[in-house]
């Protein structure tokens, strides 16, 4: 390793990698297939280095770890979920970098979290009642395509509007996984130009993702082992008690910045 690379590593102090290899760790799990877990990563990763910085890192690993995920479970994607969602969400993206100096990430974080507690009560209720699956009209996939993109690109926190759209349906586990994979490393790839224009994609921080690659993959390997132990009535149990934990927790943010 070059020298200048080894000052580099070392010159990051203990709480950088104690919150960089917790984040990635998370991420790899959502990208294994608990999703929504991964809107917690920037922010623990916020806890030992500032968040353009956690951001900047991340982006690589991600486009790293949508390849294995996506080579897990993409070939069970539902293919007219993405035709609806993906177009929405490159206008979503879009916005969201055009509006990025005039949108707050606070009102976004407590809006969505806000939205997405909700919602995952109100989807608890309906599973103990026995509602059937709701299959959801084109133009709301078209809306919330368009709010994961947005959400996605002002304050990394896509996965809300996508559930919201995509478990109604109840699709079969692994459909679910695989439709949400292919998206999210179609929305990931679609943020590289806004990134590097903004100069995310420096020697330094693409050397520290590096260091971080082995963490993050290894966890999307674990990821994927563990939710395929899992049926399907109790993987939907869980997604809806993550959606209220990150709702939760992007209100906490949201809201404490704002107050």
């Amino acid at each position: 390793m070059p020298a200048g690379i080894a000052e580099l590593l070392s010159a990051q102090g203990w709480a950088f990698w104690v919150a960089a290899l917790v984040g990635v760790t998370i991420l790899g799990l959502a990208k294994g297939g608990f999703a929504g877990l991964g809107v917690l990563g920037v922010p623990i990763m916020a806890l030992g280095m500032s968040p353009v910085l956690a951001a900047a890192i991340l982006l690589p690993i991600l486009l790293v770890q949508d390849v294995f995920s996506v080579k897990a479970f993409g070939a069970h994607r539902d293919v007219a979920i993405l035709k609806i969602m993906v177009p929405g969400a490159c206008v979503g993206i879009f916005a969201g970098w055009a509006l990025a100096r005039f949108v707050s990430v606070s009102v976004v974080e407590a809006a969505v979290g806000l939205i997405a507690i909700v919602f995952a009560i109100q989807r608890i209720r309906a599973e103990h009642r026995g509602v059937p699956a709701r299959l959801g009209r084109a133009w709301e996939g078209v809306a919330m395509g368009a709010a994961a993109g947005f959400t996605s690109q002002i304050a990394h926190a896509g996965g809300p509007p996508f559930q919201m759209h995509v478990l109604p349906k109840k699709l079969p586990r692994d459909m679910f996984i695989g439709t949400s994979s292919v998206f999210f490393a179609l929305i990931n790839w679609l943020k590289v130009p806004a990134y590097y224009a903004l100069g995310a994609f420096t020697p330094e921080n693409l050397w520290l993702a590096a260091a971080l690659m082995p963490a993050a993959l290894a966890s999307t390997w674990a990821g994927t082992v563990l939710v395929r132990r899992i049926d399907g009535p109790r993987f939907y149990a869980i997604m809806h008690a993550l959606m209220i934990l990150v709702g939760g927790k992007l209100a906490w943010d949201g809201l404490s910045a704002l107050v």
